[in-house]
């Protein structure tokens, strides 16, 4: 069953078919996010970035990023188990689960 959502973007609307959101668009606005709560510039973020070692997430960070791809994607993610995540693809993939 297909679900239509629609975020408020910006200043404009953004209506998204969750099943025909693609892996690529899904891995291009974590990495909008990402820059934004880390305060970085996109282009420093790569697919394989992992979020502390590469990225210079805190700890804090890390759960500001959870929630700011709950925002985004107008999820709700497991806590836990989304704070194990390292990498830009591994929550593409983790996201994308949600999307489904």
């Amino acid at each position: 069953m297909e679900s239509d959502i629609i975020l408020s973007h910006a200043d404009s609307k953004l209506s998204i078919n969750r099943t025909n959101m693609d892996r690529e668009e899904i891995k291009n606005r974590v990495k909008k996010v990402t820059a934004k709560v880390l305060e970085i510039d996109e282009s420093e973020i790569l697919d394989n970035s992992n979020f502390s070692f590469d990225l210079g997430a805190s700890s804090m960070q890390s759960i500001l990023l959870v929630s700011g791809y709950q925002e985004e994607f107008n999820i709700e993610m497991d806590e836990q188990k989304s704070l194990e995540i390292q990498t830009i693809s591994e929550a593409a993939d983790f996201i994308s689960t949600y999307l489904i």
